[in-house]
Order: C-alpha cells, then structure tokens, then sequence
C-alpha cells in the first residue's frame, strides 16, 4: 500500500506564490517514485499540472509552463514540491498529487495512488 500527503494548499491573492508539497511512502531508499500534480476545479474533471519522473525528467501543461516549478526534494527522496509563482484565479482547484509507479534499481513498479488533495484559491 502506497500513501500519498499532500501539504501546502492555501488562500492568496493573484500574483502571489504558493509551495506544495507532497511525499510518497514507504521510502526504500533504493526506489524513486513517479509523481504528478493535478488540478480539479469545482465542476470540472481533474486536469494536469505538472510531472517529474523517478529519474527527474519535468513535464508540465500548458497553462502553468514559465510559472510553475516541480522538483524532487534534496533532503528526501520520494518528497517533490511544486512552486506556483504568478498565480492566477483560473489556478484555483484542489491539488491532487498522484504516483504511478517507482522503480527500484532496474525494476519497475505500476502503482495508481492519488492523495487526499490540498485546496488552492486565487483571488482576483
């Protein structure tokens, strides 16, 4: 079993800046873990934000690409964080942090957790 924490999600006004963070365990030292960033919107389907990969390739949507930054932690390995810079109300939405894998030394592990989310709200 796979747990997925996201912290970080508060209120700020547009312009401003949020750091999110998110940790998977258990944390073998020896396996790194996928992980992604999803936004949701009140309404809406669940859309995404941004992925880094177990060997640190960044991946990130459109709407977000120049303002937002994911990395992997230096001090923990399966922890990454999400810096949203020059935020906008249309970022508003709970952000869901996802694993779909990790892999240990040459084996590869497919995994579909999702964590409990964390609100953001941008206000105009």
């Amino acid at each position: 079993q796979v747990q997925i924490m996201e912290f970080g999600g508060d209120s700020v006004e547009a312009g401003g800046s949020l750091r999110l963070s998110c940790t998977a365990s258990p944390d073998p030292g020896y396996c790194r873990y996928d992980m992604s960033w999803f936004r949701q919107a009140r309404g809406q389907e669940r859309m995404f934000v941004s992925s880094i990969s177990s060997d640190g390739k960044t991946s990130y949507s459109d709407s977000v690409k120049g303002r937002f930054t994911i990395s992997q932690d230096d001090n923990a390995e399966n922890s990454i964080s999400l810096e949203m810079n020059s935020l906008k109300p249309e970022d508003t939405g709970m952000y869901y942090c996802k694993t779909d894998g990790r892999r240990c030394g040459n084996t590869w592990y497919t995994y579909n957790y999702w964590g409990q989310g964390t609100q953001v709200t941008v206000s105009s």
